[in-house]
Protein backbone atom coordinates (compact mmCIF):
# COMPACT_ATOMS: atom_id res chain seq x y z
CA UNK A 1 0.00 0.00 0.00
CA UNK A 2 1.33 3.43 -0.96
CA UNK A 3 1.74 5.81 1.98
CA UNK A 4 0.52 9.36 1.33
CA UNK A 5 2.69 12.06 2.86
CA UNK A 6 0.80 15.16 3.94
CA UNK A 7 2.21 18.47 5.11
CA UNK A 8 2.36 18.76 8.91
CA UNK A 9 -1.10 19.45 10.39
CA UNK A 10 -2.71 19.48 6.92
CA UNK A 11 -5.47 17.15 8.08
CA UNK A 12 -6.06 19.24 11.20
CA UNK A 13 -6.36 22.44 9.18
CA UNK A 14 -8.79 20.78 6.79
CA UNK A 15 -10.87 19.47 9.68
CA UNK A 16 -10.92 22.87 11.35
CA UNK A 17 -12.37 24.72 8.38
CA UNK A 18 -14.98 22.03 7.77
CA UNK A 19 -15.87 21.95 11.45
CA UNK A 20 -16.30 25.74 11.47
CA UNK A 21 -19.17 25.45 9.01
CA UNK A 22 -20.63 22.39 10.73
CA UNK A 23 -20.68 24.20 14.09
CA UNK A 24 -22.66 27.20 12.80
CA UNK A 25 -25.96 25.35 13.14
CA UNK A 26 -25.60 25.09 16.93
CA UNK A 27 -25.85 28.90 17.09
CA UNK A 28 -28.42 29.34 14.33
CA UNK A 29 -31.88 30.64 15.28
CA UNK A 30 -33.30 28.26 12.70
CA UNK A 31 -32.32 25.29 14.89
CA UNK A 32 -34.08 26.71 17.93
CA UNK A 33 -37.24 27.35 15.93
CA UNK A 34 -37.29 23.88 14.41
CA UNK A 35 -36.80 22.14 17.74
CA UNK A 36 -39.29 24.42 19.50
CA UNK A 37 -41.88 23.26 16.99
CA UNK A 38 -41.25 19.74 18.31
CA UNK A 39 -41.59 20.92 21.93
CA UNK A 40 -37.86 21.12 22.81
CA UNK A 41 -37.10 24.69 23.85
CA UNK A 42 -34.19 24.65 26.32
CA UNK A 43 -31.02 25.41 24.28
CA UNK A 44 -29.08 22.72 26.12
CA UNK A 45 -31.79 20.14 25.47
CA UNK A 46 -31.68 21.16 21.80
CA UNK A 47 -27.95 20.44 21.73
CA UNK A 48 -28.30 17.04 23.37
CA UNK A 49 -31.15 16.11 21.05
CA UNK A 50 -29.68 17.07 17.69
CA UNK A 51 -26.19 15.72 18.31
CA UNK A 52 -27.21 12.38 19.85
CA UNK A 53 -30.36 11.65 17.80
CA UNK A 54 -28.35 9.68 15.25
CA UNK A 55 -27.66 7.11 18.00
CA UNK A 56 -31.38 6.68 18.73
CA UNK A 57 -33.22 7.21 22.02
CA UNK A 58 -30.10 6.80 24.16
CA UNK A 59 -29.99 7.47 27.89
CA UNK A 60 -28.14 10.08 29.90
CA UNK A 61 -25.15 7.84 30.58
CA UNK A 62 -24.49 7.24 26.90
CA UNK A 63 -24.78 10.95 26.08
CA UNK A 64 -22.42 11.92 28.89
CA UNK A 65 -19.92 9.34 27.68
CA UNK A 66 -20.11 10.43 24.03
CA UNK A 67 -20.06 14.19 24.72
CA UNK A 68 -17.39 13.82 27.46
CA UNK A 69 -17.12 17.42 28.72
CA UNK A 70 -20.69 17.94 29.97
CA UNK A 71 -21.71 17.58 33.62
CA UNK A 72 -23.72 14.38 33.93
CA UNK A 73 -26.39 15.96 36.11
CA UNK A 74 -27.11 18.50 33.37
CA UNK A 75 -27.40 15.74 30.78
CA UNK A 76 -29.74 13.79 33.07
CA UNK A 77 -31.96 16.86 33.45
CA UNK A 78 -32.85 16.51 29.75
CA UNK A 79 -32.07 12.94 28.66
CA UNK A 80 -33.96 10.67 28.12
CA UNK A 81 -36.93 13.01 28.64
CA UNK A 82 -36.29 14.68 25.27
CA UNK A 83 -37.22 11.43 23.51
CA UNK A 84 -40.65 11.51 25.14
CA UNK A 85 -41.13 14.94 23.57
CA UNK A 86 -39.75 14.15 20.11
CA UNK A 87 -38.53 10.93 18.55
CA UNK A 88 -34.94 10.83 17.25
CA UNK A 89 -36.14 10.62 13.63
CA UNK A 90 -38.19 13.79 14.03
CA UNK A 91 -35.21 15.55 15.59
CA UNK A 92 -32.93 14.53 12.72
CA UNK A 93 -35.45 15.82 10.17
CA UNK A 94 -35.77 19.11 12.05
CA UNK A 95 -31.98 19.41 12.22
CA UNK A 96 -31.71 18.94 8.45
CA UNK A 97 -34.32 21.64 7.82
CA UNK A 98 -32.51 24.00 10.18
CA UNK A 99 -29.12 23.37 8.56
CA UNK A 100 -30.58 23.97 5.11
CA UNK A 101 -32.16 27.26 6.17
CA UNK A 102 -29.08 28.44 8.09
CA UNK A 103 -26.70 27.71 5.21
CA UNK A 104 -29.00 29.53 2.79
CA UNK A 105 -28.96 32.56 5.08
CA UNK A 106 -25.21 32.50 5.81
CA UNK A 107 -23.84 31.59 2.37
CA UNK A 108 -26.60 32.56 -0.04
CA UNK A 109 -28.35 30.42 -2.67
CA UNK A 110 -25.73 31.08 -5.37
CA UNK A 111 -22.95 29.60 -3.24
CA UNK A 112 -25.07 26.61 -2.33
CA UNK A 113 -25.77 25.91 -6.02
CA UNK A 114 -22.18 26.54 -7.13
CA UNK A 115 -19.76 24.13 -8.72
CA UNK A 116 -17.41 24.79 -5.80
CA UNK A 117 -19.96 23.52 -3.28
CA UNK A 118 -20.54 20.37 -5.34
CA UNK A 119 -16.78 19.84 -5.56
CA UNK A 120 -16.35 20.34 -1.82
CA UNK A 121 -19.09 17.82 -1.13
CA UNK A 122 -17.41 15.22 -3.35
CA UNK A 123 -14.02 15.75 -1.72
CA UNK A 124 -15.35 15.69 1.84
CA UNK A 125 -17.36 12.55 1.21
CA UNK A 126 -14.30 10.95 -0.37
CA UNK A 127 -12.27 11.71 2.76
CA UNK A 128 -15.02 10.29 4.99
CA UNK A 129 -14.80 6.96 3.16
CA UNK A 130 -11.69 6.17 5.21
CA UNK A 131 -13.20 6.91 8.62
CA UNK A 132 -13.49 3.92 10.96
CA UNK A 133 -16.36 2.99 13.28
CA UNK A 134 -14.47 1.06 15.96
CA UNK A 135 -14.37 2.94 19.26
CA UNK A 136 -16.03 6.00 17.69
CA UNK A 137 -19.69 5.98 18.76
CA UNK A 138 -20.77 9.45 17.59
CA UNK A 139 -19.10 9.01 14.21
CA UNK A 140 -20.53 5.51 13.80
CA UNK A 141 -24.06 6.71 14.57
CA UNK A 142 -23.86 9.50 12.00
CA UNK A 143 -22.23 7.20 9.44
CA UNK A 144 -25.40 5.13 9.41
CA UNK A 145 -27.45 8.12 8.22
CA UNK A 146 -28.12 8.54 4.48
CA UNK A 147 -26.11 11.08 2.49
CA UNK A 148 -28.36 14.00 1.48
CA UNK A 149 -28.85 14.59 -2.22
CA UNK A 150 -28.32 18.36 -2.19
CA UNK A 151 -24.60 19.25 -2.42
CA UNK A 152 -24.61 21.76 0.45
CA UNK A 153 -26.30 19.26 2.76
CA UNK A 154 -24.01 16.47 1.56
CA UNK A 155 -21.04 18.72 2.33
CA UNK A 156 -22.42 19.47 5.78
CA UNK A 157 -23.08 15.77 6.38
CA UNK A 158 -19.50 14.87 5.41
CA UNK A 159 -18.16 17.67 7.62
CA UNK A 160 -20.20 16.19 10.47
CA UNK A 161 -18.74 12.74 9.88
CA UNK A 162 -15.20 14.10 9.86
CA UNK A 163 -15.85 16.23 12.93
CA UNK A 164 -17.29 13.37 14.99
CA UNK A 165 -14.57 10.98 13.81
CA UNK A 166 -11.87 13.32 15.03
CA UNK A 167 -13.82 14.12 18.20
CA UNK A 168 -14.20 10.48 19.19
CA UNK A 169 -10.48 9.95 18.72
CA UNK A 170 -9.76 13.13 20.68
CA UNK A 171 -11.65 11.74 23.68
CA UNK A 172 -9.45 8.65 23.58
CA UNK A 173 -6.38 10.88 23.70
CA UNK A 174 -7.77 13.01 26.54
CA UNK A 175 -8.44 9.90 28.60
CA UNK A 176 -4.89 8.68 27.98
CA UNK A 177 -3.65 12.09 29.18
CA UNK A 178 -5.76 11.63 32.34
CA UNK A 179 -7.80 14.76 31.74
CA UNK A 180 -11.44 14.48 32.69
CA UNK A 181 -14.06 16.35 30.67
CA UNK A 182 -13.89 19.58 32.66
CA UNK A 183 -10.08 19.54 32.92
CA UNK A 184 -9.96 19.11 29.14
CA UNK A 185 -12.00 22.26 28.49
CA UNK A 186 -10.15 24.25 31.19
CA UNK A 187 -6.80 23.49 29.55
CA UNK A 188 -8.22 24.12 26.08
CA UNK A 189 -9.60 27.48 27.20
CA UNK A 190 -6.16 28.32 28.61
CA UNK A 191 -4.71 28.03 25.11
CA UNK A 192 -6.90 30.97 24.04
CA UNK A 193 -8.54 28.87 21.32
CA UNK A 194 -11.37 27.30 23.29
CA UNK A 195 -14.68 28.69 24.43
CA UNK A 196 -14.62 31.24 27.24
CA UNK A 197 -15.31 29.95 30.77
CA UNK A 198 -18.70 31.68 30.67
CA UNK A 199 -19.73 29.70 27.59
CA UNK A 200 -18.34 26.43 28.96
CA UNK A 201 -20.15 26.76 32.26
CA UNK A 202 -23.37 27.93 30.64
CA UNK A 203 -23.54 25.19 28.03
CA UNK A 204 -21.82 22.30 29.82
CA UNK A 205 -23.47 22.67 33.23
CA UNK A 206 -20.36 23.26 35.34
CA UNK A 207 -20.50 25.69 38.24
CA UNK A 208 -17.83 28.25 39.09
CA UNK A 209 -16.88 26.01 42.02
CA UNK A 210 -16.47 23.05 39.67
CA UNK A 211 -14.25 25.16 37.44
CA UNK A 212 -12.07 26.38 40.32
CA UNK A 213 -11.69 22.83 41.64
CA UNK A 214 -10.52 21.67 38.22
CA UNK A 215 -8.06 24.57 38.04
CA UNK A 216 -6.67 23.54 41.43
CA UNK A 217 -6.21 19.94 40.30
CA UNK A 218 -4.41 21.12 37.18
CA UNK A 219 -2.13 23.39 39.24
CA UNK A 220 -1.26 20.46 41.48
CA UNK A 221 -0.26 18.52 38.36
CA UNK A 222 1.91 21.41 37.21
CA UNK A 223 -0.21 22.10 34.13
CA UNK A 224 -1.50 25.55 35.11
CA UNK A 225 0.25 28.37 36.95
CA UNK A 226 -1.13 30.64 39.68
CA UNK A 227 -2.76 32.89 37.05
CA UNK A 228 -4.56 30.01 35.38
CA UNK A 229 -2.23 30.06 32.38
CA UNK A 230 -0.67 26.94 30.91
CA UNK A 231 2.76 26.16 32.27
CA UNK A 232 5.46 24.91 29.93
CA UNK A 233 4.46 21.38 30.89
CA UNK A 234 0.80 22.18 30.29
CA UNK A 235 1.53 23.69 26.91
CA UNK A 236 3.55 20.65 25.89
CA UNK A 237 0.71 18.37 26.97
CA UNK A 238 -1.84 20.27 24.89
CA UNK A 239 0.51 20.18 21.90
CA UNK A 240 0.96 16.43 22.33
CA UNK A 241 -2.80 15.90 22.66
CA UNK A 242 -3.41 17.59 19.32
CA UNK A 243 -0.56 15.68 17.68
CA UNK A 244 -1.91 12.36 18.98
CA UNK A 245 -5.40 13.32 17.79
CA UNK A 246 -3.94 14.07 14.35
CA UNK A 247 -2.34 10.63 14.32
CA UNK A 248 -5.61 8.86 15.14
CA UNK A 249 -7.43 10.98 12.55
CA UNK A 250 -4.97 10.76 9.67
CA UNK A 251 -6.73 8.06 7.60
CA UNK A 252 -9.42 10.26 5.96
CA UNK A 253 -6.91 12.84 4.80
CA UNK A 254 -4.34 10.33 3.60
CA UNK A 255 -7.16 8.67 1.67
CA UNK A 256 -8.08 11.98 0.03
CA UNK A 257 -4.45 12.75 -0.81
CA UNK A 258 -2.39 15.90 -0.52
CA UNK A 259 -3.90 17.69 -3.52
CA UNK A 260 -7.43 16.82 -2.43
CA UNK A 261 -6.80 17.95 1.14
CA UNK A 262 -5.35 21.25 -0.08
CA UNK A 263 -8.32 21.88 -2.38
CA UNK A 264 -10.91 20.90 0.25
CA UNK A 265 -9.20 23.17 2.77
CA UNK A 266 -9.24 26.05 0.28
CA UNK A 267 -12.93 25.58 -0.50
CA UNK A 268 -13.90 25.03 3.13
CA UNK A 269 -12.01 28.10 4.29
CA UNK A 270 -13.95 30.22 1.82
CA UNK A 271 -17.29 28.91 3.06
CA UNK A 272 -16.25 29.33 6.70
CA UNK A 273 -15.11 32.92 6.15
CA UNK A 274 -18.39 33.80 4.47
CA UNK A 275 -20.36 32.31 7.36
CA UNK A 276 -18.23 34.14 9.91
CA UNK A 277 -18.70 37.44 8.06
CA UNK A 278 -22.45 36.82 8.06
CA UNK A 279 -22.43 36.66 11.87
CA UNK A 280 -22.60 32.91 12.39
CA UNK A 281 -21.05 32.97 15.89
CA UNK A 282 -21.45 35.08 19.04
CA UNK A 283 -18.69 37.68 19.38
CA UNK A 284 -17.73 36.51 22.89
CA UNK A 285 -17.60 32.78 22.15
CA UNK A 286 -13.82 32.18 22.00
CA UNK A 287 -11.10 33.31 24.39
CA UNK A 288 -9.74 32.90 27.89
CA UNK A 289 -12.10 35.24 29.72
Amino acid sequence: MTTVTLAPRAGRRCHNVLNSLHTTHYFAPELGRELAALGITDPRAVNFAVRSAAAGAVGAGAVTAMFYNYRHTLVADHVPAIWETAAPGAVLAARARAVDAALRRLLGPETLASAEMAEAARLALRAAEACSRGGRPLYAAHADLPVPAEPHLAYWHAATLLREHRGDGHITVLMAAELDGLEAVVTHTATGRGMTPKWVRGTRGWSREDWEAAVLRLRERGLLDADGELTERGGLLRTQIEADTDRLDRAPYEHLGAAGVARLTELGAGFARAALTAGAFPADLVGKR
